[in-house]
């Protein structure tokens, strides 16, 4: 970390209410980029905007405000493990690029509590990948979750929303991204992961667009731009939330981005979540809860 002047990304003393604090602003600004995503999706900015379009915005603007934070903390970049970035950049644009095509389908509350399912998946996919053992409480918190999910895709309706699946892809490919993640964690600063990764997202995602290329109105700019700062100010205050408590006691304040998501969805969009979306949404939320109390005791104990 630099090691001249003030950092919001240096370690500091823990303060669990200023942690909390952080944490539900991170909610805040994630459930806002969702908004702005769904936003530019369903045309309330202009025409429709591909998903591709969409997240290419997001890394382009993150990109720029988090080089911003590097410039001006001098944060140097040191021996970044680009193998590792680019495969974990990978699923995290991937993951990104279908949660923005779910919420054009679905409301965000739905499209939200189904991306909670992405620790589920990531417990099951760090049994192959890192060979880590699963006890009867961890598959019995993914059980749980997964039941939620099952009754947010409402497989009664005669067919499976197109939205809730891509969402539940998006869960699944962002599980991978959880895999690398850990595989980096520990070996490099917060902000060189941050500036890394959307650097590399940024790359990806300027590929991926060319074929669906639209010039954006004045108006999409300001979506786009509404995109990428708010999850950059997000990504900005989970790295605060956690440097001042312990991730396992604060990461699972994660879930207040499903009231926002509702919140603004209502306002916005005149979307209120129904008795299923409801009930899918608490059961996910319950399972994910009983996870983190879980590996939050392997922790302790290792």
């Amino acid at each position: 970390m630099a090691s001249n002047g003030f950092t919001p990304f240096t370690p500091r003393a823990q303060n669990i209410p200023l942690a909390i604090g952080f944490m539900v602003l991170a909610t805040v600004f994630i459930a806002a980029s969702t908004l702005f995503a769904k936003a530019l999706g369903t045309g309330v900015f202009g025409p429709p905007m591909h998903a591709l379009q969409i997240s290419n915005g997001r890394f382009l603007f993150a990109f720029m405000a988090i080089s911003g934070a590097v410039l001006i903390t001098r944060q140097p970049i040191r021996n970044p493990d680009l193998r590792l970035h680019a495969v974990r950049t990978v699923f995290g644009w991937g993951g990104v690029t279908l949660m923005f095509a779910a919420v054009a389908f679905i409301p965000m509350s739905d499209a939200t509590a189904i991306s909670f399912l992405n620790p589920v998946f990531a417990m099951i996919l760090a049994i192959p990948l890192l060979g880590e053992k699963v006890g009867p409480w961890r598959w019995a918190a993914a059980g749980i979750a997964l039941t939620g999910a099952v009754i947010l895709l409402r497989p009664t309706t005669g067919s499976l929303q197109f939205g809730a699946i891509l969402a539940l892809m998006a869960a699944v490919v962002m599980g991978f991204e959880v895999i690398f993640i850990k595989k980096l964690a520990g070996r490099e600063g917060p902000l060189q992961i941050l500036w890394v990764n959307n650097s590399f997202g940024l790359g990806i995602s300027t590929v991926a667009v060319l074929a669906v290329w639209e010039m954006p109105t004045l108006a999409q700019w300001g979506g786009l731009a509404g995109v990428g700062l708010s999850m950059a100010v997000a990504q900005a205050c989970f790295v605060n939330a956690v440097a001042r408590a312990e991730a396992s006691f604060i990461v699972p304040f994660t879930y207040a981005t499903l009231v926002f998501a509702s919140l603004y969805d209502g306002i916005v969009f005149g979307v209120v979540p129904d008795v299923v979306s409801s009930v899918g949404a608490g059961i996910i939320v319950a399972g994910g809860v009983l996870l983190a109390w879980r590996e939050a005791r392997l922790a302790r104990r290792k």
